[in-house]
């Protein structure tokens, strides 16, 4: 509960009602779901030092590495190269899956550091993100 003492609302000393899914703090209420403030711009910063780190650390060497096997496979005549195209198909599957290896290798990384900002599981993942049915986010327990 609270009083209006002179045009402000002040809350009282009274216990919170059951259920109503706020802590009560000194000074006022305050919303468990606001307790671990994320600024953007700590978020964005962490998002690209992600992104970066996951290309110059795992996606590219792993993408240049398969390329490589692939070629000395190929050179060495285990592979065969295609007639039409020549070992290019191969190499290029190599690389693209290396890449797809190295970027998904780095997820595990990437999610302690958002945990690190107060963000449980990444971006897209938490109370925020659940849905009811596609295309609708999920509402209840808000403040």
């Amino acid at each position: 509960m609270s009083a209006e003492i002179s045009g402000q609302t002040v809350p009282t000393e009274e216990p919170a009602a059951a259920g109503s899914g706020s802590a009560p703090i000194k000074g006022g209420w305050k919303c468990p779901l606001s307790d671990a403030h994320v600024h953007r711009e700590d978020v964005r910063k962490v998002w690209k030092e992600c992104q970066e780190e996951s290309f110059w650390y795992r996606a590219l060497p792993l993408s240049v590495g398969s390329m490589a096997v692939t070629g000395g496979l190929i050179y060495q005549g285990i592979w065969k190269s295609s007639k039409r195209f020549g070992p290019f198909p191969k190499l290029a599957v190599a690389g693209i899956l290396g890449f797809a290896v190295g970027k998904a290798s780095y997820v595990g990384t990437c999610r302690s550091k958002f945990q690190e900002l107060g963000i449980q599981g990444g971006p897209g993942i938490g109370p925020w993100s659940k849905r009811d049915h596609p295309g609708h986010r999920h509402r209840e327990g808000r403040c």
